[in-house]
C-alpha cells in the first residue's frame, strides 16, 4: 500500500531537479572547493553559483550568505554568535512557541546567568506587539523569533517586529525555516539581521542550511578552523547538499503565488472537510495570516498519538507536532503557550501539504480519518463506562 505524506513540515521529498543538479558534485566534481587545481576551481563554482542563487532569491549580497549544516546550526550560530560578539549585553528576548533549537538555546544560556523574556501569544497564536516592545531594554543583545510556527502554521508580522527591533537598536535574527519556499521571503523590504533557512524543508537535501547575517552584523563563529565560509563557519562545505539547496530555493522562487495558492486550496478543502464531518474538532490558530500547507486540528475525547498510529495503518503519515519533540509524550509546549487544555494539546494533529500533494491524496485522508476518530472515541467511551485504565 503507497503510503501519502502530510508531514511536509518535518520533512520533505527532495524533488528530481534537485537530485539532478547534485549528482555531479557526487560522481564528477567532487573535488574540494578550497583546492587550487582544476577539481577544485569545478567545486568552487558549483559553490559560487549556489551562493548566487540563495542570494538572488532572498534579494540580499552574495556575502551575507552563510551555509551551514541546517536550521538548527543556523538558530545556535545566530544567537550564540551574537552574545559572544557582545559580551556587555546579557539579555535577548524571543517567544514561548519557538523551535527547540531556540528554547533549548535559551535555556542554556539562562543557566549560565543571561537573562532571557519569553513573549506569550494569545488563544489564536499571536503576539502581543507592546508587550515586544516593553522587554526590550538597554542590555537586549538580540530579538530572536521565528516567521512562521511549525506546528500551527501561523505567521507572525515580522515587517512590523523588524521595525520595533530597529527602532529599539537591536539586533533581530528571524528563524525562517518553516516560512522559505512557502510565502515570500524579501529580505530588501524587511531588516532582518539574522534569518535562518533548512533544505529540508523545502525539498533540498537533510543537512544542509543557511544562515543570512546582514552586513556588519557583529558575530563570533561557532565552528573554528579552517576559515570557510569567510570565516564565518569552518569545515569543507557540503557541496552536494549546497548546489540543491540553490536549486531547490530557486525552484521555490520561481512560480511562488501559483503554487502556493494550489497548496492553501488543498488544505481548506482538508481542513474544512474535517471540522465538519467530524464532531467537536477545532482549528489550533489564527486562520490568517497562515502558511498555505498547515493545519494543526484537535479532536476531543481522543489523543492525536492514537490517531496518527491508525493513520499509518491506513497508508497515511501525518504528525502531533514538531518532529524534534516526538516521544517526549507531553502536551505540544506551542499549543499550551496558545492556551489549550493538557487533552486539547495531545489532542492535536498537524497535516503538512507540500507542491507534491495531490486531490486523491486529500480524499485518502477524508474517507479514512472520520471512522479512525469514531473507533477511538467509541473504545474511549467504553473504557470511561467500565472504569479500565488504558496504557
Amino acid at each position: 500500500m503507497a503510503h501519502v505524506y502530510f508531514d511536509n513540515n518535518a520533512t520533505t521529498r527532495v524533488a528530481p531537479e534537485v537530485v539532478d543538479a547534485m549528482l555531479p558534485y557526487l560522481a564528477d566534481h567532487y573535488g574540494n572547493p578550497s583546492s587550487m587545481h582544476r577539481m577544485g576551481a569545478k567545486a568552487a563554482a558549483g559553490l559560487k553559483g549556489a551562493r548566487e542563487r540563495a542570494a538572488a532569491c532572498l534579494r540580499c549580497r552574495e556575502s551575507e550568505i552563510v551555509f551551514t549544516s541546517g536550521g538548527t546550526e543556523s538558530n545556535n550560530t545566530a544567537i550564540r554568535g551574537v552574545l559572544h560578539a557582545l559580551p556587555g549585553k546579557r539579555h535577548l528576548v524571543t517567544t514561548r512557541v519557538e523551535h527547540p533549537s531556540v528554547l533549548e538555546v535559551c535555556k542554556e544560556l539562562e543557566r549560565k546567568g543571561h537573562r532571557v523574556t519569553y513573549l506569550g501569544v494569545n488563544r489564536e497564536g499571536e503576539l502581543d506587539l507592546s508587550e515586544l516592545d516593553r522587554a526590550i531594554t538597554g542590555e537586549t543583545a538580540v530579538v530572536s523569533i521565528m516567521w512562521a510556527n511549525n506546528e500551527t502554521g501561523v505567521v507572525f508580522p515580522i515587517d512590523k517586529i523588524a521595525e520595533i527591533v530597529a527602532a529599539r537598536g537591536v539586533l533581530f535574527h528571524v528563524d525562517g525555516v518553516q516560512a522559505a519556499g512557502k510565502i515570500p521571503v524579501d529580505l530588501e523590504k524587511i531588516r532582518v539581521d539574522l534569518l535562518t533557512l533548512s533544505g529540508h524543508k523545502l525539498h533540498a537535501p537533510k543537512g544542509v542550511g543557511l544562515l543570512f547575517a546582514r552586513r556588519q552584523t557583529p558575530i563570533h563563529p561557532m565552528i573554528t578552523g579552517g576559515g570557510q565560509e569567510r570565516g564565518r563557519r569552518s569545515g569543507t562545505e557540503n557541496l552536494p547538499g549546497i548546489v540543491g539547496l540553490g536549486i531547490a530555493m530557486e525552484m521555490a522562487a520561481a512560480e511562488p503565488d501559483t503554487t502556493a495558492e494550489r497548496i492553501r486550496g488543498l488544505r481548506d478543502k482538508l481542513e474544512e472537510s474535517i471540522l465538519t464531518s467530524i464532531p467537536n474538532t477545532a482549528r489550533n490558530g489564527v486562520p490568517e495570516p497562515r502558511l498555505p500547507n498547515t493545519t494543526s486540528i484537535s479532536f476531543d475525547g481522543v489523543e492525536g498519538e492514537a490517531i496518527l498510529l491508525l493513520l499509518d495503518e491506513a497508508g497515511v503519515c501525518a504528525s502531533s507536532g514538531s518532529a524534534c519533540s516526538t516521544g517526549a509524550l507531553e502536551p505540544s509546549h506551542v499549543l499550551k503557550a496558545m492556551g489549550l487544555t493538557g487533552a486539547e494539546a495531545l489532542g492535536a494533529v498537524r497535516f503538512s501539504l507540500s507542491r507534491y500533494t495531490t486531490d486523491e491524496e486529500i480524499a485518502r485522508v477524508i474517507e479514512v480519518l472520520p471512522g479512525i476518530v469514531r473507533r477511538l472515541r467509541g473504545i474511549t467511551d467504553t473504557t470511561r463506562s467500565t472504569g479500565e485504565k488504558t496504557v
